[in-house]
């Protein structure tokens, strides 16, 4: 059983059962164990009852009872060996009394002995029979009503009277608790249900036509709108990564069309006699394209990256002797540089220069940096002049690579990080994807990646969040 309504149900239907069946057995408990006290309290609330109904005459004594009370009478006759009462004044006289014998009320003992307030008890004809004794105040006086009955009248009141209709009772409220809370608990269910129901629909709805959809959470029950909130978070991903697949592809296809129709362009061509150097540079262009465009998507995905500590200095001069004989074509001199804090005084200049010598440790992918330096200092080798240096600045928060070339327009800053944008004094063809393939690594890393003119040149900030 997996609906959850289905369970609230059978839930609520487990406890109302169990809640009857609990005040059952402790009323029956209660009821077998103090059954004397029961009786004693039953003949005292009847004795009580009884002499609120007495009628006194002008003088001041009692003469019977009300029209309420004189219509149970009847039971006093019927009932004379089990069920009596009498009225006494202060000296113990009876002044009236039910038809019971004379052997009922002298198996009481004296009179006099039961004028006060209470119970007491006695044995009769083989039974067991409990009275109580109410003191009636009126015109100064004091009377004395007195309340018997048989142990087995009451024990026949409550076993064949009582406790059917309590039982009767306890079966109506659990009727009435089943079908009217039941009913009530059902449609609240139900209103509480709706909201899910309506994300469900929701939820269905959302396909890649559609992947920008979100599911609302106003009316979710606040016990949900977590689970409601990580499926959306979910969807965000989702969508990103469809997203960025969908870039890919419309780039990838624009960027290999042009490629791709010059190498058509050059097989024909050499039908005519024309060499094959110019189809090899659109071969190794397009290949170039080809692999830029790879490295974007899969810069694009946080999943494929495994972060571990990693020594910045060593990854920075990793790079730079990869690109040691790409900077010597071009006459560029490469170096990296660890910037520590200022030591403050002259006099402790080899702390200072241990000090800035300490390395700084990033948690990050080694080849997604690894890619990141390279980018970075491929696009600066092209852009600065023979002769020059290119420099890589470590510092315990960030870390820059410095050209000394022209730099660049305040116009085109905003625009460097964009696909497929090349700056003007770029030696090469490249694809125009390496700074974008930058900011993809720094953002998927929580980094922030900007450019800051210099002059001359340009520098590349890679900074910690």
């Amino acid at each position: 059983m997996s609906s959850l309504t289905a369970k609230m149900l059978v839930a609520y239907l487990v406890g109302v059962v169990l809640t009857v069946a609990t005040l059952v057995l402790v009323f029956d408990g209660v009821a077998s164990w103090r059954g004397t006290v029961y009786f004693d309290e039953d003949i005292s609330e009847f004795a009580e009852e009884l002499s609120e109904k007495l009628v006194f005459d002008a003088s001041g004594t009692p003469v019977g009872f009300d029209e309420e009370a004189r219509q149970y009478e009847w039971m006093y006759a019927k009932l004379k060996d089990d069920l009596a009462y009498r009225l006494l004044d202060a000296s113990g006289r009876v002044v009236f009394a039910s038809p019971a014998s004379q052997e009922f009320w002298a198996a009481s003992g004296p009179g006099a002995l039961r004028l006060k307030q209470g119970n007491f008890s006695f044995e009769y004809a083989g039974q067991s029979m409990r009275g109580a004794t109410e003191v009636v105040r009126h015109g100064g006086r004091d009377w004395y009503f007195q309340q018997a009955g048989s142990a087995r009248l009451f024990e026949l009141f409550h076993l064949e009277y009582a406790m059917p209709f309590m039982s009767k009772g306890m079966g109506l409220f659990a009727t009435t608790l089943l079908l009217v809370f039941g009913v009530c608990a059902y449609l609240t269910l139900r209103r509480v249900l709706r909201p899910l129901h309506e994300v469900s629909a929701s939820a269905a709805a959302i396909s890649p036509r559609s992947v920008h959809g979100r599911l609302q959470v106003d009316r979710v029950p606040t016990e949900i709108v977590p689970l409601v909130e990580s499926f959306n978070r979910a969807l965000d991903r989702l969508e990103r990564g469809y997203r960025v697949q969908q870039e890919f592809l419309a780039t990838a296809a624009h960027e290999l069309k042009t490629p791709l129709a010059l190498i058509r362009a050059q097989v024909e061509r050499m039908a005519e006699g024309k060499g094959p150097d110019l189809l090899l540079q659109d071969v190794e262009h397009m290949t170039r394209q080809v692999q830029q465009l790879l490295l974007l998507a899969e810069a694009s995905e946080t999943q494929n990256y495994v972060f571990t500590p990693t020594d910045l200095e060593a990854a920075a001069g990793e790079t730079v002797q990869y690109l040691t004989r790409m900077a010597s074509a071009r006459e560029v001199a490469l170096d990296v540089v660890v910037v520590g804090s200022d030591a403050g005084d002259e006099s402790d200049a080899s702390d200072a220069a241990a000090e800035s010598h300490r390395s700084v440790t990033w948690d990050a992918d080694r080849g997604a940096l690894f890619t990141l330096l390279k980018n970075l200092l491929e696009n600066a080798i092209q852009h600065a002049p023979a002769g020059s240096l290119v420099s890589v600045e470590i510092e315990a928060d960030r870390f820059s690579v410095r050209d000394r070339g022209p730099g660049v327009t305040p116009h085109q800053l905003s625009r460097i990080f964009g696909r497929f944008w090349r700056g003007a004094h770029r030696r090469d063809h490249g694809a125009g994807l390496g700074l974008a393939i930058c900011q993809e690594i720094a953002e998927a890393h929580g980094w922030t990646l900007s450019a800051q003119p210099e002059d001359p040149g340009l520098r590349m900030v890679v900074k910690k969040s």
